[in-house]
């Protein structure tokens, strides 16, 4: 370890040969990684047993095969071009994504506000994903054994698994993305092969590419998937540097993110969508490659894709939720926050009701995390021109102190959001309209009340000697 891991270590009484960073900006020396490995846990991030959940609950719902295709691509494209812009905070600054919030509602605002959702919605999702797991992993090994094992059970020990790797940190993540990715590409190629292949009424090719649902093309339904994927992937907005903030530069950043989100995301939805097509409604893709095949082989294979899916994003969903605790409770330390959020994450993973509430935690998320990325990308982009001092993100007499720790401008458009987004009909994707309503409106009232000193003070230009300060 550098002499500034062993101080953190020191510090926070964190175990040696884990990653000891938490709120602090990561060394120059320490920006290796490539676009590769940011693609590789992107597509990790997005190829897992929730998304391929949702894919198929989408068909359930009554969409046409193609329609719930586009919303989950769809929503994954716009939720991801808000999403790299806020990840530059970590290519450029190497700062955890709730440090970086810091600079638009202040050192205190940041930490009850941003932080607070995003571990909420972090351990949610935890839950969710081992959740969906776990019941993919009871239909495959109810299919090898012919036995229904207990779902608490399952659902605990696969839980404490996952928990494991997000202690030990980002290096960690990385290598298991570096080694999961290929082989759940493969195991995807054959997930698609065996449902096209066969030869039981209604898996052909032919009826599930043209399968038109019971509700076609309407754009109500469309528009609350759509809005659903978009909720859930803004919300995490809020932490999209921390899996940049090793990246080596932008390009790597850009080229890593928007490629394999797209891919990702076609690759879930395809396999989803397929198998609740063909199967005439059931959402659980897995529950119906268990009842498709009885090859022992096959079935293992399932086991593995689903393990290793469940393994890649819940990894990172504890490892962001413990960043955002310790820019709430700084004196906590990395590990000792992620540790903290593994075990509630557990305990909730002991819900299997958690999968049928996807829709209406989303839309919760989403009325609090549009305002919020709204308020974000506006100040970031228009009031910081993507400049930050970074010494000052810790410092109570600094430029982002703003009103007592809070910007409450910030605060009112978040709070004004909320009610904005209560208010649109579903139709008009409420996560999207709502982020850019704040977004307009957060950028012409911090214009319009920019001669406040608070105001003025956090969006002065940045120095050459300030700039110099945040290397």
């Amino acid at each position: 370890m550098s002499e500034s891991e062993e101080a953190l270590a020191r510090r926070y009484r964190q175990p040696k040969g884990i990653e000891q960073y938490g709120v602090e900006a990561i060394p120059d020396e320490k920006k290796t990684v490539r676009w590769w490995d940011v693609s590789f846990m992107i597509l990790n991030f997005l190829i897992n047993p929730g998304m391929i959940l949702i894919a198929g609950g989408a068909v359930a719902a009554g969409l046409p095969f193609w329609a719930a295709v586009a919303a989950m691509t769809g929503g994954i494209v716009v939720a991801f071009a808000a999403y790299s812009v806020m990840a530059t905070v970590g290519v450029d600054y190497g700062l955890p994504g709730q440090v970086g919030t810091r600079i638009t509602f202040g050192l205190r605002g940041a930490q009850w506000i941003p932080s607070a959702l995003h571990m909420i919605s972090s351990v949610y999702w935890f839950a969710f994903q081992t959740v969906a797991g776990a019941l993919g992993i009871i239909a495959v090994l109810r299919g090898l054994t012919g036995q229904t094992f207990s779902f608490a059970l399952v659902s605990v020990l696969f839980a404490v698994i996952q928990a494991a790797v997000a202690l030990i940190g980002y290096d960690s993540v990385k290598v298991l993305s570096r080694v999961a990715f290929p082989v759940k590409i493969l195991l995807s190629v054959v997930f698609i092969v065996v449902l096209m292949t066969n030869d039981a009424p209604g898996y052909s090719p032919g009826e599930v590419l043209g399968f038109a649902g019971h509700i076609p093309w309407q754009w109500p339904l469309i528009a609350l998937w759509l809005g659903s994927v978009v909720s859930a992937w803004l919300s995490m907005i809020t932490n999209a540097s921390d899996f940049c903030r090793y990246s080596r530069s932008r390009v790597d950043m850009w080229a890593g993110t928007m490629a394999a989100a797209v891919i990702g995301t076609l690759i879930t939805a395809f396999v989803g969508c397929y198998a609740a097509a063909a199967s005439g409604g059931n959402a659980n893709a897995f529950d119906v490659l268990a009842q498709i095949t009885h090859n022992p082989l096959l079935l293992g294979v399932v086991l593995l894709y689903i393990v290793l899916d469940n393994w890649t994003i819940n990894v990172l969903n504890l490892y962001t939720a413990g960043l955002a605790l310790v820019n709430i409770v700084r004196r906590l330390g990395r590990f000792w926050a992620t540790l903290g959020l593994a075990v509630i994450g557990i305990a909730l993973s002991l819900l299997p009701e958690l999968v049928n509430g996807f829709t209406g935690f989303m839309t919760v998320m989403g009325n609090f995390f549009a305002p919020v990325a709204g308020v974000l990308i506006a100040d970031y982009l228009f009031g910081k021109r993507m400049s930050i001092v970074v010494p000052e993100l810790f410092d109570r007499k600094g430029r982002y102190w703003y009103w007592s720790g809070f910007n409450w401008l910030a605060v009112g458009w978040v709070v004004a959001g909320f009610g904005i987004y209560l208010l649109l009909p579903e139709v008009t994707v409420p996560s999207v309209s709502c982020t850019l309503i704040v977004l307009l409106g957060y950028a012409l009232t911090a214009r319009l009340l920019g001669r406040l000193p608070a105001l003025h003070t956090a969006n002065e230009p940045v120095t050459a000697r300030e700039a110099s300060m945040t290397s």
